[in-house]
């Protein structure tokens, strides 16, 4: 924090910030409003694709807020199987950069209690019911993996107008669409057809395809069907068992996916899904390179002030390089030898610190009605403006 705070110029003393932080009489959830209106014009999408995941921050003192033991499932080699920790469920907003490549916008966070029955899921509730009415009018598709697909979940989402795409376990109950019943026949109609098992879902129509997933082109061979779901009480979904192949020709265990918007293709679904992936780049870069991992605040309260501070600082720069304009372009020409180079967020995060320091943010509020007053604003004409 007191690295942020640094990077611009302070009027008052710096404990005054941290009051402010701590205080201050402003909501987060606003502030997330606010940059949710500013990416959707820029965007310009009539298909958002939502993401919903969740991330561990490691902590080491059981006074930290909402520390608790956790059960790593990342299964990294350097670390332990149940870790102390920090829970956070996020959602963000899945852009695409002028290359085509996915980039993940967070817009909420929410710190998972050390006690109660506040899990996961109603987290990610919460996230959704906060934001699900700035995309009236879109068609939006939640992306989750297999922890969140659940029959709650998905209902909740549904009543929302939202679509739901994930992966479930490979096992899962799928049923045909029963035949119709025959005229005079007793007994109540049958919900479900036949059950599929692996010596039937052996003998589905098998389709190999080259797409870009993951960050790079991968050789795919997928079967689909349109199914009925046992856990979902026999709602119609499309399902595609997909296939990657390895390095050294083999292919890797089939995996499971559903989908409730039974117009995708199932190209366009594995597709879809493939876009999550960036919430992975999303967490690490925000642990490593803009401090989550260091976020020590004391009170819950503040840590997720700070938090969502952090998220649309970072949302912002992501933001700057799906636009394709002079004005991004000149942010990112630090150097006279990167003239064709790709537009990344970090140069872009760079050259606004050294305008940023020249800023006087302050003299921009009227003192007589706390509100930033833009007729009156000063421009600074340096040499990095």
């Amino acid at each position: 924090m007191t690295e942020g705070y640094s990077s611009v110029a302070m009027r008052n003393h710096w404990t005054s910030y941290y009051k402010w932080l701590q205080t201050g009489k402003w909501t987060w959830l606003a502030f997330v409003h606010q940059f949710t209106r500013l990416a959707l014009p820029v965007l310009n999408v009539k298909s958002v694709y939502l993401a919903i995941d969740d991330t561990l921050t490691l902590r080491s003192s059981q006074k930290a807020p909402s520390s608790k033991i956790h059960h790593q499932h990342g299964n990294k080699p350097n670390l332990v199987r149940f870790v102390r920790g920090q829970c956070w469920v996020s959602l963000a907003i899945i852009a695409t950069r002028i290359n085509g490549d996915s980039v993940a916008l967070p817009l909420l966070s929410r710190l998972i209690p050390g006690v109660g029955n506040t899990g996961k899921l109603v987290a990610a509730n919460s996230l959704i019911r906060a934001i699900y009415h700035l995309f009236q009018g879109l068609k939006v598709t939640v992306l989750v993996d297999s922890w969140y697909m659940r029959r709650h979940f998905i209902e909740c989402m549904q009543s929302k107008g939202f679509h739901v795409t994930g992966q479930v376990r490979i096992d899962t109950r799928l049923y045909d669409i029963p035949p119709e019943r025959q005229l005079g026949k007793r007994g109540r109609p049958r919900k479900y057809g036949d059950k599929y098992t692996p010596k039937r879902i052996a003998h589905l129509k098998k389709t190999e395809a080259t797409l870009k997933l993951y960050g790079k082109k991968q050789t795919i061979r997928y079967r689909s069907k349109l199914v009925k779901v046992r856990f979902l009480e026999g709602r119609m979904v499309i399902a595609v068992w997909s296939e990657l192949e390895n390095k050294d020709g083999a292919w890797k265990p089939a995996r499971l996916f559903l989908s409730t918007d039974t117009a995708l293709t199932p190209v366009q679904l594995i597709e879809s899904y493939g876009r999550r992936w960036s919430t992975e780049t999303m967490f690490n870069q925000l642990k490593l390179q803009w401090g989550l991992k260091e976020a020590w605040q004391q009170t819950r309260q503040t840590l997720h002030r700070w938090v969502h501070i952090t998220n649309v600082a970072y949302g912002i720069l992501q933001l700057l390089t799906c636009i394709n304009s002079d004005e991004v372009l000149h942010l990112c020409q630090l150097s006279p030898w990167r003239k064709n180079e790709p537009i990344t967020a970090g140069l872009i995060r760079k050259r606004l610190a050294r305008i940023l320091m020249h800023v006087p943010i302050q003299s921009w509020m009227n003192l007589k009605c706390k509100k930033i007053s833009v007729l009156n604003m000063p421009i600074y004409n340096g040499s990095d403006g």
